[in-house]
């Protein structure tokens, strides 16, 4: 399934759709709002088997001349677990001067050779741009976890529950989180798009590497007072919009949320080394 886009050539798998069972008994985090386990039906659609890459992304602003987020604020946030940072600003990420999704260290970095990885430093406003751009969409967070689970019933992540803490399964931290990464599996910071083993779906890395942005806005409860079984989506507002996925950062010592299930949120203009996105199409004809 290819060709969808504007310009760039996007590999896609076609989904049937169908239902399945969204959310887990138990969230990672207390107020993650995984639960409860509840029957879902979702419409077919189109998603590219991996996130965008960069240079997929270059095309998009080639023809465009769009300025990203961090690129109009002049920084974006980096992953600095340094004492000295937790002290200075309580946490362990530090607004970086000139990062952005072609700089994504600072000043002085560039993506050479690494135009297969994920793009970052892209806002939920800039993944939006580019799906319009591409034809497409961002997913909601019920066609997504759908086409994580690859069609596996309740199992932990898109290969089943054997954990990938033993073994190289996806993109997380490994070693002693945060000072010690040993990239055994091969990074220390994000992977290609197409790294890994895919799901029984044809899609790449559904859980680690880089949390992806999703149409929905975020709530603890939505889900379970709307009662929408078809093609569900989130509350009409909200603060931060749903992440899906996890990212090479997440460590189970910490944050564990490399699981279909799991959920997170973020302001729709944050930035990050570590969030990029993928994009859906509607099937308006038979692929």
């Amino acid at each position: 399934m290819t060709g969808f886009s504007n310009t760039a050539s996007l590999d896609c798998v076609s989904l049937k759709g169908g239902r399945f069972r969204m959310g887990s008994k138990r969230s990672c985090q207390k107020d993650d709002g995984e639960e409860p386990v509840r029957s879902i039906s979702v419409s077919g659609f189109g998603m590219t088997t991996g996130t965008i890459t960069n240079a997929q992304y270059q095309r998009f602003i080639d023809d465009t001349g769009y300025v990203t987020t961090a690129e109009g604020f002049g920084w974006s946030f980096m992953f600095d677990p340094t004492e000295a940072e937790l002290e200075r600003s309580g946490s362990w990420w530090r607004k970086t001067e000139g990062a952005c999704w072609r700089a994504p260290t600072g000043p002085g970095s560039d993506v050479t050779d690494k135009e297969t990885h994920p793009v970052v430093h892209v806002s939920w406003h800039d993944a939006l741009a580019y799906a319009d751009w591409a034809g497409g969409r961002l997913a909601t967070e019920a066609e997504w976890e759908f086409a994580a689970r690859g069609g596996l019933d309740q199992k932990r992540y898109p290969w089943g529950d054997a954990s990938p803490v033993d073994s190289f399964r996806c993109n997380i931290w490994r070693g002693k989180f945060p000072r010690e990464n040993t990239a055994a599996d091969g990074y220390a910071g994000t992977c290609p798009v197409d790294a890994f083993k895919p799901n029984r779906f044809g899609l790449y890395n559904m859980v680690g590497n880089v949390w992806e942005w999703t149409a929905d806005w975020f709530s603890r409860d939505f889900h379970i007072l709307s009662r929408s079984d078809r093609d569900p989506k989130g509350p009409p507002f909200g603060e931060g919009k749903v992440l899906k996925g996890g990212s090479h950062l997440c460590h189970k010592s910490y944050c564990a949320r490399y699981r279909v299930s799991a959920r997170s949120a973020s302001a729709p203009d944050m930035t990050t080394g570590h969030i990029g996105f993928r994009v859906v199409f509607d099937k308006k004809d038979p692929v």
